[in-house]
């Protein structure tokens, strides 16, 4: 089960409602990266692998996504 609490919103989420993905960083240390749907928070997450996570972000950053 993924925790409730520790969840932080991302710095590109907007503020109406629209785009919102949260993350847990802490349960992340434990092996898996778990992103959600911040408008749902008791819905469903998606686990990733640290690597994969890693190359999500700097994808993200680099425009390539």
């Amino acid at each position: 089960m993924i925790p409730t609490q520790g969840w932080i919103k991302s710095s590109h989420s907007n503020g109406d409602g629209g785009l919102c993905l949260e993350w847990a960083p802490a349960r992340a240390a434990s092996g898996s990266v778990p992103i959600r749907d911040s408008k749902r928070p008791s819905g469903l997450a998606l686990l990733f692998p640290p690597p994969s996570w890693r190359n999500f972000v700097a994808a993200l950053g680099t425009g390539r996504l």
